[in-house]
This record gives structure tokens, sequence and C-alpha cells, in this order.
């Protein structure tokens, strides 16, 4: 409900480390932001380490190499993750180009005049008064399609597994619902109350010169199947996700995609953002 009372929201997303809004955006606004993305993957330039020819260990090993500098390389930039499988070993499309992404990232929000338009809007800058931050700064932003049929599974995670900060809990996702995230389609699955047990694995970047060029430390727990709450949301609703709270999505096998566009916010206030983070 965008007349959410706001203690009543802050309470829910303190308490569950999530909270869903509905109305953020209008239909109009949805299909406006689905449209420019369809029109930048129309355009879009395929990495030349999806073209690669397996054909030897050495050939398997540049095409590691090449998507691993393609994702470290893309916090300033526009560019495209495929879904497993969208390519055959020749290089080319198995599926239509649009049906291909798994994503797109991670800086629309600094460069696609849309897409920044929503991230600073009044709205959202209402939203971040409301949960008490003082100087939030843009992270990451991403285009997510869950593709019909292929739209694959994300395993339960922490947001701050990947974007940490000293103190901890000063991440937080915003996930805009495109289309209705619906329990078939693929909708955001949370544990409530899990942010409050801090994070037990970290994605950090190794020594330079070295391969991969991430890594973990720690792990990532076993979690309880039953303690998972569905979120669905209709269209124009957004998620707020606290950067500790456990959660994951089902791999899409209906026949409708589920678009989303999504950031993270960081209270820069008294914060360290960590330089080993990616």
């Amino acid at each position: 409900n965008p007349n959410l009372n706001p203690n009543h929201c802050l309470i829910l997303y303190m308490e569950d480390g999530y909270v869903v809004l509905d109305g953020l955006l209008t239909s109009q606004e949805c299909d406006e932001l689905r449209q420019r993305m369809a029109e930048i993957v129309d355009r879009m330039d395929v990495p030349e380490h999806c073209r690669i020819t397996f054909s030897t260990y050495h050939d398997e090993q540049l095409k590691k190499q090449g998507n691993a500098d393609y994702f470290i390389t893309s916090g300033d930039k526009i560019r495209f993750f495929f879904e497993k499988g969208a390519f055959d070993e020749k290089g080319e499309f198995m599926v239509p180009k649009r049906r291909s992404l798994n994503k797109v990232g991670h800086a629309l929000h600094a460069y696609e005049p849309l897409y920044k338009k929503v991230t600073h809007s009044p709205k959202i800058q209402g939203i971040a008064k409301k949960l008490g931050l003082v100087s939030p700064v843009i992270l990451q932003s991403m285009f997510i399609f869950k593709q019909p049929g292929i739209g694959g599974e994300v395993m339960p995670h922490q947001d701050a597994t990947f974007l940490y900060t000293e103190p901890l809990g000063r991440v937080m996702g915003l996930w805009i619902a495109l289309e209705d995230a619906t329990v078939n389609n693929g909708c955001l699955w949370f544990i409530p109350g899990s942010h409050n047990s801090g994070i037990s694995r970290r994605m950090v970047r190794t020594p330079k010169g070295t391969f991969p060029l991430t890594d973990f430390t720690g792990r990532e727990q076993t979690y309880d199947d039953e303690k998972f709450v569905a979120a669905p949301v209709k269209k124009g609703g957004v998620v707020l996700i606290h950067g500790e709270v456990v959660h994951r999505s089902a791999e899409n096998t209906s026949e409708d995609s589920r678009h989303v566009y999504t950031f993270h916010l960081m209270e820069s206030q008294d914060t360290c953002w960590s330089p080993d983070n990616w």
C-alpha cells in the first residue's frame, strides 16, 4: 500500500528484514522501462568471451577469464549477462536475443535517463527518509529478466555477502516489479528476521594478478526451507530488502517473464565501504 503508515513500514522492515509496498510505479512507467530495455538489448554488442568456441583447455580458461574480467569491471558500465545455454558451441544464439539474458548491470542508474529518473525519484527519496537514511548513495543497479521456462534459481543468500560494509546494516535493496512477480514465475522468498544474525560468507577480491578474480571467505549456511515466506508483488510494487536478510527465488517454470529493476542504496554517513568488495 503506497499510503502505508511510515512508522508501520519501518517496524515491518526492522522486524522482518523486508517489506512489500504496492504502487511505487504506474503500469505505464513499468512498460516504459521494459520497452527501453528491449531497445538496449536489440542494439547490444555480444561480449567476445561469449563467442569463444571451446576446443582446448586453454580456450575454456580464456572464456572463464573473459567472463570474470567482464563482470568485475562492470560497476560503472552497462553490460550483458546471459542465461546458461543461451549460446551454442559456435557462440551463436540458441534462443531469441531478448530471451537470452539473465540480467543487465550494473550502472543503469547512471547512464540510462529513464532508469536514473526512477532511481532518484521523489518517491524513492521519500522511502529513504522514512527509513532514516541521512546520506544515501547508489551502489549498483540491474535489470533482471527471469526468462520464461529458463529463468534460473537464485540460491539463498544475503546481499551483504557481496556488498560488505563496516558496520553492517548500511545497505538496502529496492526490488521493483515491472511485471507481476508470482510464486509461479519466481517471486522472492525470505526468512523473516534472518537479518539479525550477521553474515557467514563474503565475496572478496583476490590479490592482484591471481585468478579467479574473486573468492569467498566463510561459507553459506544451510537454511530450513520451511522458514521461507513468499513475497509476491504486483506490477509497479517494490520490495525493500535489508542487506542481511536471507532470500532466494525459484526457477521460472511458467510461460511468463518476471522483469525487475533493482538497485542498492548504502547509508554513506559513518560507513566504510570495503575495498575488498568486487
